[in-house]
């Protein structure tokens, strides 16, 4: 981030580089701002297996940039697609139904918590 509270997201370092999934991220206060690429097909569900409901408990938000991702929760699927924004609340994990691209804002606590886990599998 540079003096002026920009964030160039070509410039952000990388934070997960692992089969089917980039994250470039920086802290910006309270919150995290990443860049995330996930390849076709890529399923996060996994990740998240030990987690209440084995879904992602950090809330999101952010806009698609690129592509279309069906997020599943305890009560079913909505799928997301480039050029729209959203929330995600605790409860949730993507799954790639295209190549994709999104810019993620997320509470940093939070979200250290949760690759706190990941880093356990």
């Amino acid at each position: 981030m540079d003096v002026g509270g920009r964030i160039d997201l070509g410039q952000l370092p990388i934070v997960v580089r692992d089969d089917g999934v980039e994250i470039r991220a920086t802290e910006a206060g309270a919150m995290t701002v990443a860049l995330v690429r996930l390849a076709k097909g890529h399923d996060a569900r996994p990740l998240f297996k030990g987690l209440p409901d084995d879904l992602c408990q950090c809330p999101h938000w952010g806009y698609i940039i690129k592509g279309s991702l069906r997020v599943w929760t305890a009560d079913g699927a909505s799928v997301v697609s480039a050029g729209q924004a959203f929330y995600w609340p605790s409860g949730h994990a993507p799954e790639a139904l295209e190549e994709a691209e999104f810019l993620e804002i997320s509470p940093t606590e939070d979200l250290r918590a949760l690759y706190a886990h990941l880093a356990g599998l």
